[in-house]
Parts: structure tokens; C-alpha cells; sequence
């Protein structure tokens, strides 16, 4: 998947542990060669597609000490970072997932414990 700067998704945050999913296009044939109507493939448990965007983390919060005034209230919580990057193909459970349809393409909000295996292109990240 190509990253491409500047796009309307970059407007977009997405909150704590959940990922940014665009449905992959499958083909409209199934493996023996039919020819399948549409929305079969859609209803599938197991969903395919590209990790668009992803949340901060999961929040960690940090031991509270009110000795110390000079700590800004940012540096309340931090996150551990998700295992999922931009541009991931991404195998999860549509069950789990929030289906959305943004300025006419679908795609899904998914927590990253639905998230079962990735593909990861290391071409795409150097």
C-alpha cells in the first residue's frame, strides 16, 4: 500500500488501542473459478485489509506524586506503542470491528487484541 502525504485521513485521530483498517479488494471469483455474488465475501468472520491508521497505545499511567509541581499535566499518562504499522496487511475478526464509511470508502475500527496476524512489507518503511 502507498503512503501518500497530505491525504483526508490525516485529520483523522485514532483513539487508544484501535487500528484504522481499509478493506482490502478481493476478487469477485472463488478459488475453483465461480463467479460469487456481492457482499458474500464481506460476510466472512475473518476479515484482510491494509492498517491505514493507528491509536497512541494502550495508557499506561505514571505513579502520581504531588511533591513534584514542576511536571507539566501531559506527562500524566504515557502508551505503549501498538505492534501494527501503517501499511500492515492485516488479518482480524470482522465481529470485533465497526465498520465506517468515510468521504465514500469503507473501512473498519478494529482493537488491536481482534487483530490475529499481519504482513509486514519492510520495503515500505526504509
Amino acid at each position: 500500500m502507498n503512503k501518500t502525504p497530505n491525504t483526508s485521513l490525516d485529520k483523522i485521530n485514532i483513539v487508544g488501542d484501535r487500528v484504522l483498517i481499509k478493506s482490502r479488494k478481493e476478487s469477485g471469483r472463488s478459488a475453483s473459478g465461480l463467479y460469487l455474488p456481492s457482499g458474500i465475501k464481506e460476510k466472512e468472520k475473518i476479515q484482510y485489509g491494509y492498517v491505514v491508521k493507528s491509536g497512541p497505545g494502550y495508557p499506561i499511567p505514571l505513579p502520581i506524586d504531588d511533591n513534584e509541581t514542576w511536571k507539566n499535566e501531559k506527562e500524566k499518562i504515557k502508551y505503549m506503542p501498538l505492534q501494527v504499522r501503517e501499511g500492515d496487511l492485516a488479518v482480524f475478526l470482522q465481529e470485533s470491528s465497526y465498520e465506517v464509511i468515510y468521504k465514500g470508502d469503507k473501512y473498519f475500527i478494529v482493537p488491536q487484541s481482534s487483530i490475529l496476524m499481519i504482513e509486514r512489507d519492510e520495503e515500505l518503511f526504509n
